[in-house]
């Protein structure tokens, strides 16, 4: 379900996706990052290269889920600093058992709108979200519909 939003039906401080950031999102979920330079000093890494109003870090005890949800035109890179989490999604609307990738420290998982998610934390990790959306709660609400428990669905391996 791809459906198309107007400025009227969101927050004034959200605006819909254009074609152009569709086009540019990553064609997988989980992907490495590439150094982008290295020397001696040491290494240069581009996590983001996109207008984004939020940037958060967000600390994941082992066992602890988030998520469960989709935004409605927000995305997310979640860089994981170290840790690891399995990241479930499936399309807004499917009923199909959700596909399940894991993900480990030094790894981005990209979120685009109108994707189911959750994250199942099997490690203690330490995640940095940059968010196309402000993270203001009132925003970030706006924009999040919530859904039934994803990790019910699948089988998670601790």
């Amino acid at each position: 379900m791809n459906q198309i939003l107007t400025k009227s039906d969101l927050h004034h401080l959200i605006d819909p996706p254009t074609d152009e950031e569709r086009a540019a999102w990553p064609k997988q979920p989980v992907f490495d990052m590439k150094v982008m330079y290295g020397d001696a000093r040491g290494d240069m890494i581009p996590v983001l290269d996109a207008l984004m109003k939020s940037c958060v870090l967000i600390r994941s005890n082992t066992g602890a889920v988030r998520a469960n949800h989709y935004h409605k035109t927000d995305w997310h890179y979640c860089y994981l600093l170290d840790g690891a989490c399995e990241y479930i999604y499936r399309p807004v609307g499917s009923k199909d058992t959700p596909t399940v990738v894991r993900a480990v420290g030094g790894q981005v998982v990209f979120t685009p709108p109108m994707l189911e998610h959750a994250k199942v934390f099997t490690q203690p990790t330490n995640m940095i979200t940059l968010g196309r959306n402000f993270r203001i709660q009132e925003v970030y609400e706006a924009d999040l519909v919530r859904v039934d428990p994803l990790e019910k669905l699948v089988n998670i391996k601790f």
